[in-house]
C-alpha cells in the first residue's frame, strides 16, 4: 500500500511513523508514506496557502489552488483521497477494515479555520475520528494510518487483529496475565483450565457481556443470536 499525506506540518509524523508497527510495516515494504507540504505547491510568491473568508468572519480558510494541485500530482487511477474534517463520516472498524484494501491513500489534513469547501470535489470519502475539534487533520490521519496498516498483510498477525474490539461488532474480552493472583484478585480458574473450547466460549460470553454493559449501541441480534456488526 502506498499512502500519501497532505499536511503543513509534515514533521509532525515522523516520530510517530518511525516507531513501533508502523515502522516495521515500512521497513518490511509492506506500506510506503510520504508526507507533503502543500505550501511547496502553492502559486503566490510568498507561498502563502489561506485567506480570508469571504462574508466575514474570524480565522483563516485554506485556498483551493495549493492543495488541487498537490492532490492532481500525487493521484493515480486507483487513488482513494480522503478529507479530515470534524463534519466527514465517523471512523469504524468497518470502514478501516475496507480502506486496508485499497493500494493508495490520499489523505488532506486541514487546518486554521477549516478550507474552501471546494476542495471536497476532490475528494473520495471524508472522515472524522470523533465529534470534536482539533487543530488539524494531522492527528486524524495518524489514526487512521494506524488503524489501516495494522489491517494490512503480513504486519502482524491475522488471529491478532480478529480479536479486537469492533472487529466482529464487540468489544474485546478481558486479558490476563502473570501472576495468578495479584493483591487478591485472580485469574478466572477457567483461563488456566487448559480446554480450550471452554476458554473460547468463557471469552465470547465475556465479550458479549462487557458490550452490552458498555457499548449496546454496536449490538444488534441475528436470528441466531450472534453479535453483528452494526450498519450504517
Amino acid at each position: 500500500m502506498k499512502i500519501d499525506i497532505l499536511t503543513l506540518f509534515p514533521e509532525m509524523f515522523e516520530e510517530v511513523f518511525s516507531s513501533s508497527i508502523i515502522k516495521r510495516a515500512r521497513e518490511k515494504g509492506l506500506v510506503e508514506i510520504s508526507c507533503h507540504n502543500f505550501r511547496e505547491d502553492s502559486l503566490d510568491p510568498h507561498k502563502k496557502v489561506d485567506d480570508t473568508p469571504y462574508g466575514g468572519g474570524c480565522g483563516m480558510v485554506l485556498m483551493c489552488q495549493p492543495i488541487f494541485d498537490c492532490v492532481r500530482k500525487l493521484k493515480k487511477e486507483n487513488s482513494k483521497v480522503i478529507l479530515l474534517t470534524p463534519d466527514g463520516e465517523p471512523l469504524h472498524q468497518k470502514k478501516v477494515i475496507d480502506l486496508s484494501k485499497e493500494s493508495h491513500l490520499i489523505l488532506i489534513c486541514g487546518h486554521y479555520e477549516g478550507f474552501d469547501e471546494r476542495i471536497r470535489t476532490l475528494c473520495d470519502m471524508e472522515l472524522s475520528i470523533g465529534d470534536y475539534v482539533l487543530t488539524g487533520g494531522e492527528f486524524p490521519a495518524m489514526v487512521v494510518v494506524d488503524a489501516v496498516i495494522r489491517l494490512l498483510p503480513g504486519v502482524i498477525r491475522q488471529e491478532s487483529f480478529e480479536n479486537d474490539s469492533f472487529y466482529d461488532g464487540s468489544l474485546d474480552y478481558p486479558n490476563y496475565t502473570k501472576p495468578r493472583v495479584f493483591e487478591g484478585m485472580e485469574v478466572p480458574s477457567v483461563l488456566l483450565s487448559g480446554d480450550h473450547k471452554k476458554i473460547e466460549e468463557y471469552r465470547k460470553e465475556e465479550a458479549e457481556k462487557k458490550t452490552k454493559m458498555r457499548r449496546s449501541d454496536l449490538l444488534k441480534e441475528g436470528q441466531d443470536g450472534d453479535i453483528l456488526l452494526q450498519e450504517d
